[in-house]
């Protein structure tokens, strides 16, 4: 299986949601790997907490690979390299969970020229062979309309990854804002059902393996010192209810949902993978391991995608 993860703005929780994925899926056995994608600003060492990967590595990396064919491509133990000691020693029942980083001081794409072709080679010959020796591979894009996401599109509708699962994740947070700009990406002029109808998707199949993931989301019996209360509780009730209005006209409501997180304390201070012992020391909220465990569950479940 290929998972996409992206989000028209950046602040959405994409990254650091999808690490947590990636994380339950190899505690739960599954080898998994995780390309950043996001080529402009490689920090998907940092959630893992990787010293000196924190952005990106200095060869040999996504990016070079891409550009000019720089093979072998870096890949990174996460639990051998991680200077975290709780998620280095976790042992019983994991799989890998393998880190292919961008480059240090990497950039985006200037755009489409002549090599283009070339690239999209390397992403399908990389991606084919990834998704033959992974059980999951997630690929966290950059925001918005981006090269990446082209690539994406253009390497995915290639006939040598005809046979791959591949699953859309649109990362977005409840509020107006980024409701209406998570609808763009995907249903816009230049959004992601036009791209895939320009590079050889079926859009009916395409949107029937694409789901959204709303983040921070509030809960709406507790503050942070206890309960919302008197009018503070009912205005927040309305926005609620107008929220999941307004989602639902811009065709990203709870039948297109797989699910979300709620706010967390500890991901607002520090973006990190949630571990069961953060949550043991009550550092992390029981709610938000829950959530990344529900994610993680649906997103592998078959029965889920075929039930849309």
């Amino acid at each position: 299986m290929i998972v996409f993860s992206t989000s028209d703005k950046g602040g959405t929780g994409r990254s650091v949601t999808s690490c947590n994925i990636a994380y339950r899926l190899c505690a739960g056995g599954r080898s998994v790997a995780y390309l950043d994608f996001d080529f402009g600003s490689p920090t998907a060492g940092a959630l893992f907490e990787i010293g000196g990967v924190e952005q990106g590595v200095p060869e040999k990396g996504l990016h070079s690979y891409l550009t000019h064919g720089s093979e072998p491509v870096a890949r990174v133990d996460i639990r051998a390299a991680t200077d975290r000691p709780a998620l280095r020693n976790i042992r019983s029942r994991t799989g890998q969970l393998v880190l292919f980083p961008g480059d240090e001081g990497g950039a985006e794409f200037n755009g489409i020229d002549d090599e283009t072709d070339a690239v999209v080679g390397r992403c399908i010959t990389l991606l084919a062979a990834l998704e033959q020796e992974f059980d999951v591979a997630v690929v966290d894009l950059s925001a918005g309309r981006s090269l990446a996401m082209e690539l994406a599109l253009r390497a995915t509708a290639s006939p040598h990854l005809s046979s791959a699962t591949v699953r859309w994740l649109v990362f977005h947070r409840w509020t107006r804002q980024h409701i209406l700009a998570a609808s763009g990406l995907v249903h816009g002029h230049h959004g992601l059902l036009a791209g895939a109808a320009l590079w050889g998707h079926d859009k009916k199949k395409f949107l029937e393996n694409l789901r959204y993931v709303r983040t921070a989301v509030p809960r709406l019996n507790k503050s942070v010192d206890g309960v919302y209360r008197g009018a503070q509780a009912a205005w927040l009730t309305e926005q609620n209810a107008a929220l999941k209005a307004l989602a639902s006209r811009h065709l990203i409501g709870a039948t297109s949902l797989l699910g979300e997180t709620p706010v967390e304390p500890v991901l607002q201070w520090r973006e990190q993978v949630i571990l069961d012992t953060d949550v043991a020391n009550k550092i992390a909220n029981p709610e938000t391991a829950a959530a990344f465990d529900e994610l993680t569950a649906r997103l592998i479940d078959t029965e889920y995608w075929e039930q849309f």
